[in-house]
């Protein structure tokens, strides 16, 4: 066995400690109301920044980004400061964490949007997708989605605007960068695939304009906080809440040669979840690494073997483990020492309290104290 997994790798202006990545996972535990990160989530990263790095849970840039009950945003002085506590406790233990960025689009429902009708690049329902609402009036359960309404220019331009804000607050909550989720059948996504924007204008029909919403997302948040803080993840292959592309090789390929063109600092490819894609040909992974130039990030299903078997071969540059980093804390030393993984709780995944985030223990060798 190799230790391409435990090299250092200069991502932007920042030298991280080894390749693996703790990869944007919702945890549903932010303080209500105001969706506002809390000590308990400080504790939870902290513990795992031993990662080289941590790409925080999806947080929304505005009221109306909301997807779930009880997620994070970062669009007030109070989630700033709730950010702040965890960013703290992450680097006090020497590690790197971006934000993700997230604007859900049609992916949501009025109950978690203030009653508003859901916003989109089309007026299209997701079909059989639900969310989890917490009206306040009933029990805490999962809806289906409405159909949005679809954007005008003066939504798109507020977006981006909110885009370019949130990414300002990050960086003012001690973050070292962000991630725009641009995967997973989200607002970015259901503007790029083609099978969730049947637009006339400029941002939809063809490739090009497909592409363009993504364009001037990037290129506003690079502007806001500078390309060596900018990560993208893009899902080629899932069909996540609907998200169906006709040509998914020619429509992210150009995507990674966009991202190349801003220089950000990496790509973040969510390659299999939830039995929702099948497995991506290697040479579709050698397009994109033809088309990018910068860091590339792969997440899904990755074991020890097949993460540095992938580095190695030089399609990646470092690997994220999500539901292996929630019950195994030091993930990094135990991948390193061969040490068993611990298996995480299912139903303690979304929403409670301490309970399956932050009482998985390190492992303990014998003759560790």
């Amino acid at each position: 066995m190799t230790d391409a997994l435990f090299q250092p790798i200069k991502l932007g202006q920042l030298t991280l400690n080894n390749r693996i990545v703790m990869p944007p996972m919702t945890r549903s535990r932010a303080s209500q109301p105001g969706d506002i990160a809390n000590d308990m989530m400080a504790t939870y990263y902290g513990q795992r920044a031993s990662a080289g790095l941590i790409v925080s849970e999806g947080t929304q840039i505005s009221a109306m980004a909301k997807g779930y009950a009880w997620t994070p945003g970062i669009y007030t002085p109070e989630q700033i400061s709730g950010w702040h506590k965890v960013t703290q406790a992450v680097h006090q233990q020497g590690g790197a964490i971006f934000a993700q960025l997230w604007h859900v689009g049609r992916v949501t429902h009025p109950d978690n949007i203030q009653g508003q009708q859901p916003i989109s690049a089309s007026a299209i329902k997701a079909k059989d997708v639900k969310v989890f609402v917490d009206n306040g009036s009933q029990e805490p359960g999962f809806v289906d989605v409405v159909e949005p309404r679809a954007m005008s220019h003066d939504d798109i331009e507020q977006v981006i605007e909110e885009y370019c804000q949130a990414a300002k607050n990050a960086v003012e909550a001690g973050f070292d960068g962000i991630e725009l989720h641009g995967a997973n059948g989200y607002l970015i996504n259901q503007f790029l695939d083609s099978g969730s924007n049947l637009r006339q204008d400029e941002y939809g029909g063809s490739l090009a304009n497909r592409l363009r919403f993504l364009e001037q997302v990037v290129a506003g948040v690079v502007d806001a906080i500078g390309a060596e803080r900018v990560g993208v993840r893009l899902a080629p292959l899932t069909t996540l809440n609907g998200t169906i592309d006709a040509n998914p090789l020619e429509t992210y390929t150009a995507a990674a040669a966009l991202l190349d063109t801003y220089k950000v600092a990496y790509m973040h490819i969510a390659e299999v979840d939830w039995d929702d894609a099948p497995p991506m040909p290697l040479s579709f992974k050698q397009s994109l690494r033809s088309a990018y130039s910068g860091v590339i990030i792969y997440a899904g299903r990755y074991d020890k073997a097949k993460a540095e078997q992938a580095i190695e071969s030089g399609v990646a540059d470092m690997i994220g483990f999500g539901r292996a980093f929630i019950a195994n804390p030091d993930l990094p030393k135990r991948m390193e020492q061969d040490y068993p993984l611990a298996s995480h709780q299912a139903e303690t995944l979304f929403g409670g309290g301490e309970q399956g985030l932050t009482d998985y223990p390190n492992f303990q060798s014998q003759g560790e104290s």
